[in-house]
């Protein structure tokens, strides 16, 4: 009984210092989902003939609160094909061709340019290049795990180690 007691406080002391590990890995994987993302949706583009989306999960869908604001994904994107796009950039018709749920406890924030990145013929961004930020929920930007996902409107992706981005 003793020994449990002594194991008991020994992983009560421990677990604290587990919780940065567990971040850097939230953040490592909704970043290579985001890149993963990205570089589908430029592959399908090219391949429909453009009219591809990656649009932001709505705030509120499936009990995920972390999206409130226009330039917030954090319940995560889907990847449409739209039968075409109108005037105002709206996805006509969508077909779900991909979808990642952000893992939980997650704050991306898109630097500018809402909730929706089109993507042309030539896989090509249509707008000016693509800045997120990963952070851990209730973190800034400067913390240690923070990432930002920069876009070029040609397609690069980097990552980088100190968000945001400022040119893609």
């Amino acid at each position: 009984m003793v020994t449990v007691a002594i194991l008991a406080v020994l992983a009560a002391l421990a677990a604290p210092s587990f919780n940065p590990l567990i971040e850097r890995w939230r953040v490592r994987q909704t970043v290579e989902g985001l890149q993963s993302s990205l570089y589908y949706a430029r592959s399908e583009a090219i391949k429909r003939g453009g009219n591809v989306v990656v649009q932001k999960i709505p705030n509120n869908t499936d009990g995920c609160t972390t999206a409130p604001g226009t330039n917030d994904w954090g319940c995560g994107w889907q990847v449409l094909a739209c039968a075409s796009i109108n005037a105002s950039g709206n996805c006509v018709t969508p077909t779900e061709l991909q979808r990642f749920d952000a893992p939980a406890r997650m704050q991306i924030t898109r630097t500018s340019g809402g909730e929706a990145i089109t993507l042309n013929r030539w896989g090509l961004v249509n707008g000016t290049w693509i800045g997120m930020s990963v952070v851990p929920q209730n973190k800034s930007i400067s913390d240690a795990a923070a990432k930002g996902v920069c876009v070029s409107s040609g397609g690069r992706i980097r990552v980088i180690s100190d968000p945001p981005c400022t040119s893609g």
